[in-house]
């Protein structure tokens, strides 16, 4: 009878626990396809699942950090589309992906999507409250400390997003810690990759750290660079390249 027992324990065990296990992975294998397909509902049903996963295993890493991901996505989606109360939204999701960005952090302190998407939702955060706001609460130290170490542990991940995450951070925290020089060596750093090429992003960063610093041969890169930018296939980046032509003495945070 006892033998009869374990067997069936055995089999309980593994019928049921295993097919959760492939449960979670399949959360997670379907919120990467909505991430990828881009939009804010689908960035919502990436974060869903990924909530899902969690609840079967809540120190799953790659939930953890692929919420956070998503989360700051849902957004930037928002601010950049300007729908209404976006700010609310970006204060909102942006404290929601530092939640699960640390968590990812805690589980997995030498990989870089933890301290990444843990700077990411901070910026997402500082766009709802204000960046003086976020500073006044001690996001500072935190934001340049996680994007430094997604950096020092792989610089190129996520398409060099640590290169320009810090060289972005420099050109907008506010005084007395603005630093020009600091963002411009780290945009120059991008700007040695395929990425600076391929994408609108880095070369808005770039003209307007150029314009901010001045001077004629600064200019008139940040001119070109610009134009390059304004026939961008992504509006956003597009729109915001027209605008600083415009008014190229001109430069807008975002």
């Amino acid at each position: 009878m006892k033998k009869v027992l374990f067997w069936c324990a055995l089999f309980s065990i593994h019928f049921f626990a295993h097919p959760l296990g492939l449960m979670a992975e399949s959360y997670l294998s379907k919120a990467d396809e909505f991430y990828e397909q881009g939009g804010m509902e689908n960035y919502k049903r990436a974060i869903d699942l990924c909530l899902e996963a969690l609840k079967e295993n809540p120190n799953d890493y790659q939930a953890n950090w692929k919420c956070a991901r998503a989360y700051m996505k849902y957004g930037e989606d928002a601010k950049r589309q300007a729908i209404e109360g976006w700010k609310k939204i970006c204060a909102e999701y942006g404290k929601e992906g530092m939640k699960y960005a640390e968590k990812a952090i805690k589980q997995e302190p030498d990989k870089p999507e933890g301290h990444y998407y843990y700077g990411l939702n901070a910026g997402t955060y500082s766009s709802g409250v204000s960046i003086f706001t976020a500073v006044a609460e001690g996001l500072k130290s935190k934001t340049q400390s996680s994007f430094e170490k997604a950096y020092e542990l792989d610089k190129m991940y996520n398409e060099a997003g640590p290169i320009l995450a810090l060289g972005r951070f420099w050109a907008l925290v506010p005084w007395p810690y603005k630093d020009k020089k600091r963002a411009l060596e780290f945009y120059r750093e991008y700007q040695t990759t395929r990425y600076f090429t391929e994408k609108a992003e880095g070369k808005i960063y770039l003209a307007e750290v150029l314009l901010e610093l001045k001077g004629k041969g600064n200019k008139e890169e940040a001119k070109e660079l610009l134009e390059k930018a304004s026939r961008s296939d992504e509006k956003y980046f597009r729109n915001w390249a027209k605008r600083l032509l415009k008014k190229p003495n001109d430069s807008t945070d975002h």
